[in-house]
Order: C-alpha cells, then sequence, then structure tokens
C-alpha cells in the first residue's frame, strides 16, 4: 500500500509483499541457529590459507575474536576497520564484530593515502585491522606515513594527532610491525574473557542496530558512507538466498571481494544464513583459482561480474576443469549480456544463474532473476 503525502508534508510510505515474511535476527543469532542446526557442516573454506573450518569451528572462532574486541574495550557502536584483501580473518572479523555490536567499517584494498585518510576519519575509525598491503601498496608504510606516531606507540595505547578516535591497529600477517597487535595476540587474549562477558553484550543487541559501514563511490568527491543494519544484510542474504534454493548442501565460490556487498552479504552472509560452504579461492580475483576451486570443492554455485565469468570462459585451461558440479550463481554489478549468460549455463553448467540488481545503500540487492 502506498499514500501519497499531503499538504502538511507527511512521508509516503510503501510496503512490499509480505511473503516471504522479514527475519527479525541479529548477524550473530543467524550464525548460532546455523551451527546449532550444522554444526559439522563445513562453513569457511579458504583454500589459498589452507583453513577449513566447520559451522561448529567457525563459531567458536568467531566467539574467541569477539571476546579478543572485548579485551580491548570494544563495545557496541564502536568502528573496527578492515583492510585487507579476501582472507579468512576478514569472515571472522564480520561476524565477531556483529557478535558485540561493533560497527565493521570495509575499506577498499585499493585505498591509497588520502582515501585510507578519509575514511579513518570520516567514520571516527577506533580499531583498524590491516594487511601487509596489495599488489603494490604497502598498506604499514602507508598509515605510518599518516600516523607517525604509531611505530613508536605502545599497543593499545596509541594516540593520534591526525586520528584522535583510533586506539589500536591490528596486523593480519606474519611479523608484525611496532606498535600494531598481532592477530593471534587478539585470539589469546580472547581465552582472558568470559564467555558470560559475551553473552550480555549480545543480549543488548537488536535487528535495526547499526553493524556496518560501507564506502560506495559517488560522481565526486569522496565515496559516500553508507550505514546498514543486522535487519538490512540478514533478510537480504536470506531473501537472494530463497530465490536461488540455496541449502547446507550448496558449496558457493566467492571470488568477488569481500569490501564490497557483494562478497560480504551475497557471498558470506548468505552461506550462513542459509547454512551453505563460503569457498574463497584466493586472496583477489584470479580466473584459473576460481575454476579449481569450483571443480576441486565441488561449488554448486559461483559469483561475479560479468567480467569475470568472461575471463573464466577465455582462460585456455577452462577445457580441463569439471564444472558440472554448478547448478546456480549470481551475475552482477554490470551489464550482463545476453550471449554471456548463455555460455555461462551452456558451458559452465549454471542452468540456475540468476542476475542481481543493486545498490551499496539497500545492502545490496533490489531485484533478481529467477532460475528460470
Amino acid at each position: 500500500m502506498c499514500s501519497a503525502p499531503s499538504d502538511r508534508g507527511q512521508l509516503s510510505y510503501q510496503r512490499g509483499p509480505s511473503e516471504p515474511p522479514l527475519v527479525e535476527w541479529t548477524v550473530g543469532q543467524s550464525l548460532d541457529r546455523t551451527a546449532s542446526q550444522h554444526s559439522d557442516a563445513p562453513a569457511l573454506i579458504v583454500r589459498h590459507q589452507n583453513k577449513r573450518f566447520t559451522y561448529a569451528q567457525f563459531r567458536a572462532e568467531v566467539e574467541l575474536v569477539a571476546r579478543g574486541f572485548l579485551s580491548l574495550g570494544i563495545k557496541k557502536g564502536d568502528r573496527v576497520g578492515v583492510w585487507a584483501t579476501n582472507i579468512h580473518e576478514w569472515v571472522v572479523t564480520q561476524f565477531a564484530t556483529a557478535k558485540i555490536g561493533a560497527i565493521q567499517v570495509n575499506i577498499n584494498p585499493s585505498y591509497r593515502t588520502r582515501e585510507l585518510e578519509y575514511a579513518l576519519r570520516q567514520s571516527e575509525c577506533q580499531t583498524l585491522i590491516l594487511i601487509r598491503g596489495f599488489r603494490d601498496a604497502d598498506y604499514v608504510a602507508m598509515l605510518n606515513e599518516l600516523c607517525p606516531e604509531l611505530r613508536a606507540a605502545e599497543p593499545r595505547k596509541l594516540r593520534s594527532q591526525n586520528f584522535p578516535h583510533l586506539r589500536n591497529v591490528i596486523f593480519a600477517g606474519d611479523e608484525t610491525p611496532p606498535g600494531m597487535l598481532s592477530w593471534e595476540w587478539l585470539r589469546a587474549a580472547g581465552h582472558r574473557v568470559d564467555e558470560a562477558v559475551l553473552r550480555m553484550c549480545e543480549n543488548e543487541l537488536r535487528p535495526h542496530d547499526p553493524i556496518n559501514i560501507q564506502y560506495t563511490s559517488g560522481t565526486t568527491g569522496f565515496p559516500k558512507a553508507v550505514v546498514l543494519t543486522h535487519h538490512n544484510l540478514v533478510n537480504n542474504a536470506n531473501l537472494m538466498g530463497g530465490v536461488m534454493r540455496i541449502t547446507p548442501q550448496d558449496r558457493i565460490c566467492i571470488p568477488v571481494p569481500f569490501y564490497h556487498c557483494f562478497g560480504m552479504v551475497i557471498g558470506n552472509a548468505l552461506c550462513v544464513v542459509r547454512g551453505a560452504t563460503m569457498v574463497i579461492p584466493a586472496t583477489h580475483f584470479d580466473p584459473i583459482s576460481t575454476l579449481r576451486a569450483v571443480a576441486e570443492e565441488r561449488c554448486t554455485a559461483l559469483y561475479g561480474v560479468p567480467t569475470m565469468f568472461l575471463a573464466e570462459l577465455e582462460h585456455p585451461e577452462f577445457s580441463h576443469f569439471d564444472l558440472t558440479s554448478l547448478r546456480t550463481g549470481v551475475m552482477a554489478g554490470a551489464n550482463c549480456p545476453i550471449e554471456l549468460m548463455k555460455r555461462v549455463v551452456g558451458e559452465m553448467h549454471c542452468t540456475e544463474l540468476t542476475i542481481a540488481y543493486g545498490l551499496t545503500e539497500t545492502s545490496p540487492a533490489v531485484s533478481q532473476t529467477t532460475p528460470e
């Protein structure tokens, strides 16, 4: 039903279909539900890090890191930035921040110094998790340039003139740089926080609480910050998974980046809400790694923008891989040519491939084709 605004300036309100109903879960509750129902099922496979978690193991790891965050004084509403490619620490952080109500700030791995500075300041980021770098970008050097106090700072006691809110920098990788805490330190700290403290934090969370800040490119100036809630992420993931008929028997290959809604929501959150397996082929898109992951892990769904699917189809070794396990997936992010769709359906066996359209502001999908 839709009512037109009156002369008194009332807001119009539109309500869509009520079936299937929206769910009122937090991100953490969606993980708890799946882990309790499918504890021994595979949850996360990160091939380039040789990491494999069942849902019981994944939930335990998420809660350990969540307790590690609590040991740092991170609480509901605090911002935790993640500046990294597709690694298991990114996925764990996504759900660990949600467990305590902290707001994860997605930082594009391709950001340069000026963009990083803007995102950290604009989001009032209090904790930053980062890797060594990506391609020709040295993240550690870039951060030290913006925050010269970091090198001499005691871990947990950072005071920065440029970033007055930033207190903790956590390094995901080997040989932790000066002034930073290691990912292993964070996990160890989690053991020192009682599980009951985490449960108290979870009891304070509500589905409409903000949980995520993503930056989306504008036509001018700096990227625009978009705030999303548990309700946004869980329901978009659940509804898209329903269209694709995703069940705990599905394994979804996710070569798209986590920092965007495609990877984080349609990928990670959808798998957790529907009980499917997240299969991560590489740190960033690589056609041969994607094809190998689909074949060796017997993936039933594949994601990508049109150029990714084309790169896979045109790869010289494409015919060497058995892709007959594929059934469905999502092509999105740009116009999807009909001839490319036909090739993916025919040559990659994605007979139920869907096309989605959306915006970061809508978390992300607005519309999606059915498998038919």
